[in-house]
């Protein structure tokens, strides 16, 4: 009875055993022949064993064939790892940006260095043309009120404030060509020549920044273009602009 029942479990798992060992063929490599492991039914021992050896075989050519693989992969890719990063692929969100350093700003010691091993030059504040329009420009001015200057090349981040610090940066570096102050060194007016060459560029962009800000602070914003400005023009222009002297009361001495 014993003999009977292992043989019967024996044959229920039999095709289990067959698939078993066909797969473990197949993946192996090797052929198998169905005959031949139903023979080894009657011998479990010998089934357990060639099923054990097919395996191992099986899991040992899969692992060479996975090498191999590896093998020819990184021989196919060796020239595109040498060649490096490609200069053409976007870099994703993944790859954190770069920030170049800022200048790093240098101590009046390091300034006085580099200042004492150059050599400088005399730069005029006006050309040829700016500087006839400054003594046109100044002569009428004085003649209107005395107490009024005409001074060249201001900066507006002299006469200009704001609490936006990026609005002030905007303007800081820019200059008007002619401003006239009045008797208490208060910005008036600014007069900007334009020369032959003022439609080049950006300069419209750039005297549209000056002339939006100068307007914001009350500062008058006037234009002398050469070759259109005649000199009754500008005098017309003069009087148009600067105050009158105050006349002395009656009686005062």
């Amino acid at each position: 009875m014993h003999y009977r029942s292992q043989r019967r479990s024996v044959l229920f798992a039999a095709p289990g055993l067959v698939i078993g060992a066909l797969a473990v063929g197949a993946a192996g490599g090797f052929s198998v022949n169905p005959a031949e492991i139903i023979a080894l039914i009657e011998k479990p021992h010998l089934l357990v064993a060639v099923l054990f050896i097919g395996a191992f075989a099986g899991i040992t050519v899969e692992q060479a064939l996975s090498r191999v693989r590896r093998q020819a992969w990184r021989a196919r890719n060796r020239s595109r790892w040498q060649e490096g990063p490609r200069t053409n692929i976007a870099s994703g969100p993944w790859v954190p940006t770069i920030i170049p350093n800022s200048p790093k700003r240098l101590d009046a010691a390091e300034q006085l260095r580099i200042v004492m091993g150059s050599s400088f030059t005399i730069q005029p504040l006006l050309n040829k043309s700016e500087a006839r329009v400054f003594r046109e420009l100044d002569r009428l001015v004085i003649g209107c009120n005395p107490t009024w200057q005409v001074m060249a090349q201001v900066s507006l981040g002299e006469i200009l404030r704001s609490k936006d610090a990026n609005a002030f940066s905007c303007i800081n570096a820019k200059r008007v060509d002619l401003l006239l102050v009045d008797g208490n060194c208060q910005p008036r007016h600014a007069i900007e020549y334009q020369g032959g060459a003022h439609h080049q560029g950006a300069a419209a962009a750039r005297d549209a920044v000056k002339k939006e800000a100068l307007r914001r602070a009350g500062i008058g914003y006037f234009e002398v273009v050469a070759g259109q400005t005649t000199p009754s023009d500008l005098k017309r222009l003069v009087e148009k602009l600067v105050d009158k002297p105050e006349l002395p009361k009656c009686g005062s001495r």
